[in-house]
């Protein structure tokens, strides 16, 4: 049975920032799909933009990248375009990276239809409505969360969302995990931006409800829950899986704070060997996660206006991240940024020091670091600075 006791006192922790703590973000930022009336109009309009990044890195765990000073290289490219007529709006973002971290693949795409300002109706490649959106960080590599498939994650489905002048609420529906290869039982494509569930596992008919009470324009504080299904391909039989999480997202001028807590389960239908563990696949790659665990995020972000040059913004943030397993043996994981973000025009360049303990993309415990992980192991480090030009 599940314990709830750390989720109930999160609980009383998250009702007590949101009239002590601040935040810097503007929340309508945050709200999916806004545009006003003011905005519509009878002819269609089209804006392409996108992206060039590149990406330096040097990772304490790699013997001979440490030899060679570190590797600077290609991160991606990509293009988005946004539509609009009268009321319906589109939207689609598409990537190209490198082969060996997945190649190409579509972000998220969607049609939007707004009823009025304030409630409107997405169906297509759409972000889930989980946690603190439409980031729950502010750093490159976001928290753990992300690796887990709860943050910045898209899913096949329609999303209604609603909001007034105290509350947000979305309601949604998800049939399945972006779908490439629409065969009998035929598992997952790893190359995704979002962390799905592969390997033996399908995750489909995903409900999502969030609601978020709005104390001020950039004070938020909410809770959000997710039920689906896992469909098992050796067995033909189907699995649950259900999340829980209040977050609380706060400015008060230059600060900004996002506090997060959650708690997540699998019931697979596997054989019992695959019980405790199960896949997740994202940037061409696979491997393992625990099928239950409580994850706690605590991200900071003072943002400073100068004026340097071409140099407009700078911003400094703390993110860090937990994860318990439960599990009798499995080692917990963490992970922490501490960085700042340099805007000069439109370009935007992050410098991060990203650290973690069982973490697959900060260290060697590449296929069990965030499943069974090491109680052995110790910190890794990236220190990492990413350029990218935005048009």
């Amino acid at each position: 049975m599940v314990k709830f006791t750390q989720l109930i006192g999160c609980l009383v922790l998250f009702i007590a920032v949101p009239f002590t703590a601040a935040l810097a973000q503007d929340s309508i930022r945050t709200i999916p799909g806004i545009r006003s009336a003011a905005m519509w109009s009878d002819k269609p309009q089209l804006k392409i933009g996108g992206a060039l990044r590149f990406n330096y890195n040097l990772s304490s765990w790699k013997k001979e990248q440490i030899k060679r000073g570190g590797d600077f290289g290609l991160d991606m490219f990509r293009i988005n375009a946004d539509a609009s007529y009268k009321k319906l709006d589109f939207h689609a973002e598409y990537r190209f990276y490198a082969k060996s971290s997945g190649g190409s693949f579509l972000k998220d795409g969607y049609l939007t239809y707004h009823f009025n300002d304030s409630t409107n109706l997405a169906i297509g490649l759409v972000q889930n409505p989980f946690g603190n959106t439409t980031y729950n960080s502010h750093n490159w590599f976001f928290n753990l969360p992300y690796y887990l498939g709860f943050e910045d994650k898209a899913s096949m489905g329609i999303r209604f969302h609603q909001h007034s002048k105290r509350w947000s609420y979305d309601l949604a529906f998800f049939k399945n995990a972006m779908e490439l290869d629409f065969g009998d039982q035929t598992e997952i494509d790893p190359s995704r931006y979002s962390n799905d569930v592969a390997g033996r596992n399908k995750e489909i008919n995903q409900g999502n409800l969030k609601m978020e009470y709005l104390l001020s324009d950039n004070k938020r504080i909410g809770i959000s829950g997710m039920l689906g299904g896992v469909y098992n391909i050796p067995t033909g039989q189907m699995g649950s899986r259900w999340a829980a999480a209040i977050h609380t997202d706060l400015s008060f001028g230059k600060l900004n704070l996002k506090l997060q807590s959650m708690y997540y389960q699998y019931h697979s239908a596997d054989s019992a060997q695959y019980r405790d563990v199960l896949s997740l696949a994202a940037y061409g790659s696979a491997y393992e996660v625990a099928t239950k665990a409580y994850l706690h995020t605590a991200s900071f972000a003072y943002s400073l206006p100068v004026k340097l040059g071409p140099v407009t913004a700078v911003t400094f943030y703390e993110n860090y991240s937990y994860m318990n397993k439960p599990q009798s043996g499995f080692a917990d994981s963490q992970m922490n940024v501490l960085g700042g973000m340099v805007t000069a025009g439109n370009l935007v360049t992050y410098i991060d020091w990203a650290s973690g303990r069982n973490q697959p993309w900060l260290g060697p415990e590449w296929q069990n670091g965030l499943s069974s992980g090491d109680s052995g192991s110790k910190w890794h480090s990236r220190f990492n600075i990413n350029i990218g030009y935005y048009f």
